[in-house]
């Protein structure tokens, strides 16, 4: 392998976005941002690097095996790249904003880095988007976020969104109520990532019984909220059922075409969040385009808050790809008053730089789809 070769090869997990993509994933953060900021979501902006403290204080300890760290030769502290900008608006949320009045809504966009990715989202570099509403716990507030995490995907294009919602602390709640061990509880863990019915219906004591109820009512968010509904739950279930339960009335009053369903026993990649849970989906997506939902921000005040991140990296790969943009090969010399008059008529101008033989046979080289001869387009080919 040639040294040029060797000076071009990237990490695993890492490439350069070229044109027309990189315009490409710049044009869609930059829509689902505003149309966030349109909902009344102001944009913070987080640094990408922190001291490593901050970045895996409270919730933020589940991202403890994905964050690179280094010295800072500055301070002497050891300092972390951002894996997650959730966490990152939590704490600007009730530190530099913790006097903002509350509810307080953010969006924001930026890229994140991991130590490592997975099976279907390889990448470790990636952009994520999205929304952090802090401050408020009525059950219209979490589906205020599923509104328009959905909605957002639709208006940029990507079909058949899907929503799949759960709730993460059913699971630990109703282990406390039945006395499991923690031998048993990390075999009803398993049992339940592998929706293995068997073995859940293996446990005394009712546990089996319940919790097979449980495993048995995931699926469309109707039928699963009558059958949650149909199960004798502990007090403290039964409130986070009726809480799903009036997210799900309130998305479908709003959204009465948006895919629902339920798994109430899912909890992988919700392990920081407390209440209601989602993650989307798409039509010919390989994995989920995004998720969020309720879990608890800052580190000692621990205010309430519910939010979503999109993937851009999983939402670029659904979308249609724009029409190529007419790209206009402007002759030497040309006045900039005449490239900024064919600007504002829709062209992308390019200036060739010395003389030409043959103006449309430089723009089909320079990849222009016109010159212009005469004063006027003229196509190449």
């Amino acid at each position: 392998m040639t040294d040029f070769a060797n000076k071009a090869l990237l990490p695993a997990g890492l490439r350069d976005v070229l044109p027309p993509e990189a315009a490409f994933e710049t044009h869609v953060v930059e829509s689902l941002v505003a149309f966030f900021a349109a909902n009344g979501y102001d944009r913070v902006k987080p640094p990408l690097i922190e001291f490593e403290e901050g970045l895996l204080s409270g919730a933020g300890i589940v991202m403890d095996g994905q964050v690179f760290r280094f010295m800072d030769p500055v301070s002497q502290r050891m300092l972390g790249v951002r894996a997650d900008i959730t966490l990152q608006v939590a704490r600007i949320a009730t530190s530099r904003l913790v006097k903002s009045p509350r509810p307080l809504r953010l969006g924001y966009s930026g890229q994140v880095l991991r130590v490592k990715g997975s099976q279907l989202r390889p990448e470790r570099q990636f952009a994520q988007a999205g929304i952090e509403l802090i401050g408020a716990t009525s059950p219209s507030a979490d589906a205020e976020v599923v509104l328009l995490a959905a909605e957002s995907l639709a208006r940029l294009g990507v079909d058949g969104v899907s929503v799949d919602l759960n709730l993460p602390t059913l699971v630990p709640a109703l282990c406390g109520v039945l006395d499991l061990d923690g031998e048993k509880r990390s075999l009803l863990r398993r049992a339940l990532d592998q929706k293995d019915a068997k073995t859940i219906g293996d446990f005394g004591g009712g546990a089996g019984t319940l919790l097979g109820a449980l495993l048995a009512a995931s699926g469309p968010a109707d039928r699963a909220v009558a059958a949650l509904r149909a199960i004798d739950l502990p007090p403290a279930a039964a409130a986070a059922r009726d809480t799903l339960a009036e997210v799900v009335r309130l998305v479908r009053a709003e959204a009465p075409d948006l895919t629902l369903t339920v798994d109430p026993v899912e909890h992988r990649g919700f392990e920081y969040h407390a209440g209601v849970s989602f993650a989307i989906f798409a039509r010919g997506a390989q994995g989920e385009l995004g998720r969020g939902g309720r879990y608890l921000a800052g580190e000692t005040a621990r205010e309430p808050a519910t939010g979503a991140t999109l993937f851009v990296d999983a939402v670029l790969d659904v979308l249609p790809r724009p029409a190529t943009q007419r790209r206009l090969l402007l002759p030497p010399g040309t006045a900039r008053r005449v490239a900024l008059g064919h600007q504002k008529d829709g062209w992308i101008t390019v200036a060739a730089l010395g003389p030409v033989a043959d103006l449309t046979i430089e723009a089909g080289r320079m990849g222009c789809s016109h010159a212009l001869v005469e004063g006027r387009p003229v196509a190449v080919g």
